[in-house]
């Protein structure tokens, strides 16, 4: 093996470790009860394409998607794009998609302080509230998908629930303070592992979420073609999946008995 390919084992052998530590401390557990299959779409920091993409598609097939909101990018542009407006997220707000929270200038908790990335989140959430005129879901997605144990436990259970880029489903068991997410990137020649993670999810009855950025014919690294989008919406809905918003599906779990997130759960 050459010593680049090495080098790339070790990084993840290194975080799948992580991932499985950090997913097995401070959980915030809750039961899926749903009998029938559910996929959410959810849109992050949101480049506007999102929207008048993303939500048109969605609407066609009667469902409604969840928008993880990074207040600090209204009105701005960069590789995903032009960013939303105020007037996209009212629109969002009337026509009953979910905006959630992504902190405020959309910056991962590795990258500053645990009291300034705390105080980010605040200022996120406040900002929807300030700006757009009224208020978030409640529900967070982790910037870059960085998490750590100290942010699980403290941050976590600030929201109702927060979303990672942790892969997987959700159920039987869901932890709140990291629902896993899984991304839908690139175009139609990604289609088979989506169609893939919506027929697991049809056989256990689970929650699969699915996350991108930009929706548009010439993507980011970090976003998909509204043809991939499309097709994974009418595959879902063709295998008996619902389509509903982070915030309606936890509307079907059931609380678990109480856990402590202090040390008798780390």
């Amino acid at each position: 093996m050459a010593p680049f390919e090495r080098s790339r084992t070790i990084r993840s052998s290194l975080a799948d470790v992580r991932h499985r530590v950090i997913s097995a401390l401070s959980t915030r557990s809750t039961s899926w009860s749903a009998k029938v299959p559910t996929v959410s779409f959810t849109f992050d920091d949101f480049p506007r394409t999102a929207m008048t993409a993303g939500a048109a598609l969605l609407k066609n097939y009667g469902a409604r998607g969840t928008y993880y909101t990074a207040m600090g990018l209204v009105n701005t542009r960069n590789g995903l794009g032009e960013h939303f407006t105020l007037g996209d997220l009212h629109f969002l707000h009337e026509e009953g998609h979910e905006v959630g929270s992504h902190t405020f200038t959309h910056v991962g908790c590795r990258a500053i302080s645990h009291s300034r990335f705390a105080g980010e989140t605040e200022r996120g959430r406040s900002a929807i509230r300030d700006l757009a005129g009224f208020q978030d879901s409640g529900n967070f997605a982790y910037p870059f998908g960085q998490v750590t144990w100290r942010i699980k436990r403290t941050v976590g259970p600030t929201f109702t629930s927060c979303r990672s880029t942790f892969s997987g489903l959700n159920g039987p068991q869901v932890d709140l303070n990291l629902l896993r997410g899984n991304a839908l990137y690139g175009d139609v020649d990604r289609l088979d592992h989506a169609k893939q993670l919506i027929v697991q999810a049809k056989n256990s009855q689970s929650w699969l979420i699915f996350y991108t950025h930009d929706v548009r014919p010439n993507p980011s690294p970090f976003g998909c073609t509204p043809s991939l989008l499309e097709s994974v919406i009418k595959f879902a809905v063709q295998r008996g999946c619902r389509i509903l918003t982070v915030r309606e599906a936890l509307q079907e779990c059931q609380p678990s008995p109480a856990r402590n997130l202090s040390h008798g759960n780390e």
